[in-house]
């Protein structure tokens, strides 16, 4: 057993189910966690361990948090620490992390659904952006494509913001009839309309003292900009109905998916409106333009997915991985959750394979990045096919090669190619 700190505190314990250890590995594990409740829990036990009924029940019970099949490679354990590095930022204390490598949290998404996560560049700059514009209480027009989590990334400013006691309320502008919007966003008075029977406020007015989030702006009604200009200037509003004038004091945030300043140029969206909004400005890139995120992001949703689908061992194959690191995404985030959620559905054994997440695995499909050399891609498919047959035949050399109906010889040779040897050390001196 071993701890990994972060200079602070300690957010990893790794226990190594092998040899005398194996037999007492449940009370290893309770006396990891018992001695450090705020870290996170990695076993590493013998592949044909992997769906004991132990090592189930210590992760049904959230004792341990990740388990890895030994060996372990030098790659597989930083890969491993990092996810549990996210984990303990991420599930602490709701701040996203100050570490330079990692993302983190931004506030809990509908459904109990993963958070924010991200490790690449433009995930590193947005987090710092959020953690900077929190510091602050102008508007913030949040831009990227649809499923990028621009509301999550709303509510991690608010969450840090000073504003964070109180309220956050968010409307959708191109989800409302129209002709709503107005008693929706201002509230309105009884007897303002048919159907309005009692006094009812607005969005506005509960977003008092905290922060309201306006989620597809450029899909606000052409009339009532005007309206919605006033108040980011003034801080006042009418109801519908009503004559008494009332002043809110509330942090604005405003996201869209589209062009806002071709629709100026349309006349399709007011310019000082614009101008009022895009103060300060938060770009999410979409997910095919974040690199190996993706699979970071799979790992980390199957983690947080997996156990409510009955499936806490679930694992997704190699191949399965190079698929998801392939995909175009046109749906971003979003998309992916959805794939990952069918994958746990239909997969059996605790396998999920690209046929499980229903997405084409073609690099190249509704993509326009240019595809990867043959030579490339035929390096990928015999490493990810090394992978599969060593995991089949329980990182036996001797079954993964006739798995892929090859001599013992070339496996290894393949290994040596990939730089996998050392990875299935162990394994292959029995």
């Amino acid at each position: 057993m071993s701890t990994v700190d972060n200079g602070d505190r300690v957010f990893a314990v790794v226990i190594e189910g092998r040899g005398r250890l194996r037999r007492h590995l449940a009370s290893a594990a309770a006396a990891a966690a018992e001695a450090f409740p705020a870290a996170r829990l990695l076993l590493a036990v013998e592949t044909e361990d992997l769906g004991s009924e132990t090592v189930a029940t210590l992760v049904a019970d959230g004792v341990a948090h990740l388990v890895a099949p030994l060996p372990l490679s030098l790659a597989d354990l930083t890969a491993d620490l990092h996810r549990l590095w996210l984990l303990w930022h991420i599930d602490g204390a709701g701040a996203l992390p100050e570490a330079p490598y990692a993302g983190g949290g931004a506030g809990a998404a509908a459904d109990g659904e993963p958070l924010m996560v991200g490790d690449g560049a433009a995930m590193r700059e947005a987090f710092a952006r959020i953690r900077r514009f929190a510091a602050t209480d102008v508007p913030v027009l949040v831009t990227g494509e649809s499923g990028t989590g621009k509301e999550l990334a709303a509510r991690a400013i608010h969450e840090r913001s000073t504003v964070a006691g109180g309220p956050f309320v968010a409307i959708n502008c191109g989800g409302i009839p129209a002709d709503l919007v107005a008693a929706e966003l201002f509230g309105h008075e009884k007897g303002a309309f048919t159907g309005a029977h009692q006094r009812r406020p607005g969005r506005i007015e509960m977003a008092d003292g905290g922060t309201l989030f306006l989620d597809e702006i450029g899909d606000f009604p052409m009339h009532l900009q005007p309206h919605l200009l006033r108040f980011l200037q003034e801080g006042t509003f009418e109801r519908v109905g009503g004559l008494e004038t009332l002043r809110i004091n509330t942090r604005i945030i405003a996201a869209t998916n589209v062009d806002l300043e071709a629709a100026v140029e349309s006349k399709t969206f007011r310019r000082d409106l614009f101008f009022r909004l895009n103060v300060l400005r938060l770009h999410l890139p979409p997910l095919r333009e974040r690199g190996d995120d993706v699979t970071l992001l799979a790992r980390y949703y199957i983690d947080h997915l997996r156990h409510a689908h009955g499936k806490p061992l679930a694992r997704l194959t190699p191949e399965a991985l190079v698929a998801i690191r392939n995909h175009p995404w046109p749906g971003n985030v979003r998309q992916l959750i959805s794939a990952l959620r069918r994958g746990l559905t239909l997969c059996r054994r605790g396998r999920i394979t690209t046929a499980d997440l229903g997405i084409d695995d073609d690099p190249a499909a509704g993509s326009d990045a240019p595809p990867p050399s043959l030579e490339a891609a035929r390096a990928e498919a015999e490493k990810a096919a090394v992978l599969s047959a060593m995991r089949y035949a329980h990182n036996r050399p001797s079954g993964a090669a006739a798995a892929l109906g090859i001599s013992r010889v070339t496996l290894y040779s393949l290994m040596k190619k990939h730089d996998l040897a050392r990875r299935f050390e162990l394994k292959t001196r029995r």
